[in-house]
């Protein structure tokens, strides 16, 4: 079984979705969603169902959260700083508000695909304990080989 580098953000909304101010964020969205599943090394997204479920998990109305799986950190990487989607990335200080804790957690699965529950898991993780080959941000480089422990 292939493992795979999954990946969340999370963001806190400065402004309702359907805010003025949101209007480029919420008008890119699809597009720069399609980029990703077009991209090598693309796996699988979380496509959020109408649900209280990030209240749920997270406890905040306000947040949005992506989630994703990929072949590998590289492939990551390369969507995220190679493509149009960088351009939204830059300006992501107009639309969301700076977190007190890291928003962005990646580790490594066998899982096809990755819950709400355990990103939550990882993130809480990485905010207690700091970088480890259980949870780690993009400064690390931590290896399969070095996580196979907690899969």
């Amino acid at each position: 079984m292939p493992y795979h580098f999954a990946q969340v953000n999370i963001a806190r909304a400065q402004y309702k979705l359907d805010d003025p101010r949101m209007a480029d964020f919420v008008n890119n969205t699809e597009r720069i969603n399609v980029l990703a599943e077009e991209s090598p090394g693309f796996i699988w997204r979380w496509i959020e169902e109408p649900s209280n479920e990030i209240y749920e998990v997270f406890g905040d109305p306000a947040l949005i959260v992506n989630m994703s799986l990929w072949e590998s950190r590289e492939t990551l990487m390369a969507f995220t700083y190679q493509t149009a989607h960088v351009y939204i990335y830059k300006r992501r200080k107009e639309w969301f508000s700076k977190l007190k804790d890291s928003h962005m957690v990646c580790w490594y699965t066998k899982e096809p695909t990755i819950s709400l529950k355990e990103a939550k898991k990882r993130l809480d993780h990485l905010n207690a304990k700091g970088e480890t080959a259980y949870a780690f941000s993009f400064r690390s480089n931590f290896t399969i080989e070095e996580a196979k422990q907690y899969l």
